[in-house]
């Protein structure tokens, strides 16, 4: 049988997870990227791969379950085919209690994640025991669950182009002749493109921000305190983020709202306070109209199709997200779940 021809454009996590999977599949993938491997928001510091809370379930949530449950096999595949390291551990993750109405509903949701986690990992209320990776809580109270796993964004994009090519797909830089059925992968620019082509806003970028400390604590889990993502990575470093701006003057400026950040993060674990920042990040992250990632189809546009949407969800997403697609366009097999589809950004 004939190879099928695909091609992908963008190369951010989404662009780079589905050109990935048409490869491993068979197919003959060309991805073009006019910038370089991770330009936008998948170039960032953070990584968290981190679930939903496990109540009010809906689709968007049982999505990104499927999507943190196949991740380690996903990663595992691209770490072999590239030889590189994604940064991938699922060394799950510790949340602070701030009082006795936050107690009670966690030890609801530890029995809501009992059903609804398919006894694949564990929600559970545990008493701090001091040690200085922990976060500062009120009750003396902790949630850990064993979901959650982080990856570096930036190796696990070089790893996704090495995997891509070592399984005989191009990647090229700059624009290039598409073949066969395309897939628009493109951020923030592609919501701005499908907005002015559908002539309805579907979503638009959001800034963040996010800096990346010195201190090794690469065993251990991640933290996630006040809104902030604390993420110890592989490499010996550690990242907080991030912000959400909605309105900004320089999408890719770091500015006092980060300082911010580094100081809550300070308070919220304070054996961070002595590691050296060594690096700031800030750019902008895409953001459907529907919040949840827009997939499917391009309307009125054969042969193209979309999956964007991917704001602060992107890298757990991307699993499943590489899997519906490469079904979709590969198999004409449509699983793409309700608040999803392009349409619904509308």
């Amino acid at each position: 049988m004939a190879r099928q021809d695909v091609t992908v454009r963008g190369g951010g996590i989404f662009g780079l997870s589905c050109a990935w999977e048409l490869a491993r599949r068979g197919a003959r993938v060309r991805l073009i990227e006019t910038a370089h491997i991770g330009a936008g928001a998948s170039g960032g510091l953070v990584g968290a791969l981190s679930p939903h809370m496990p109540e009010n379930w809906n689709p968007k949530k049982q999505f990104q379950l499927d999507s943190l449950l196949i991740a380690e096999a996903f990663w595992a595949g691209v770490a072999a085919a590239s030889g590189l390291s994604p940064g991938y551990a699922r060394t799950g993750r510790l949340q602070p209690l701030a009082d006795a109405r936050a107690v009670e509903s966690a030890r609801a949701r530890a029995t809501s994640a009992a059903a609804l986690w398919q006894g694949q990992a564990v929600w559970q209320v545990v008493p701090a025991t001091g040690a200085p990776w922990e976060p500062v809580s009120p009750t003396g109270l902790l949630i850990h669950d064993t979901l959650s796993a982080r990856l570096h964004p930036r190796q696990a994009a070089a790893a996704l182009a090495a995997a891509i090519t070592a399984q005989g797909g191009e990647i090229l830089l700059g624009d290039a002749p598409e073949i066969g059925a395309v897939i628009h992968a493109t951020g923030t620019a592609g919501l701005a493109d499908l907005s002015q082509a559908l002539g309805k806003p579907v979503g638009a970028g959001v800034k963040g921000q996010a800096l990346s400390l010195r201190v090794d604590a690469r065993a251990l889990p991640q933290i996630y305190a006040g809104s902030l993502h604390i993420i110890p990575h592989e490499d010996g470093t550690v990242a907080i983020g991030s912000t959400s701006e909605y309105q900004w003057s320089d999408a890719t400026a770091t500015d006092s709202q980060l300082e911010d950040l580094h100081t809550r993060a300070i308070a919220a674990l304070p054996c961070l306070a002595d590691a050296p920042v060594i690096d700031r990040w800030a750019g902008l992250r895409p953001r459907a109209k529907s919040r949840a990632p827009m997939l499917g189809p391009w309307p009125g546009r054969p042969g193209h199709f979309i999956a964007n949407g991917g704001f602060k969800i992107g890298f757990g997403m991307a699993p499943k997200v590489a899997a519906t697609m490469a079904d979709l366009v590969l198999e004409d097999r449509d699983s793409i779940p309700p608040g999803f589809r392009v349409e619904d950004s509308l």
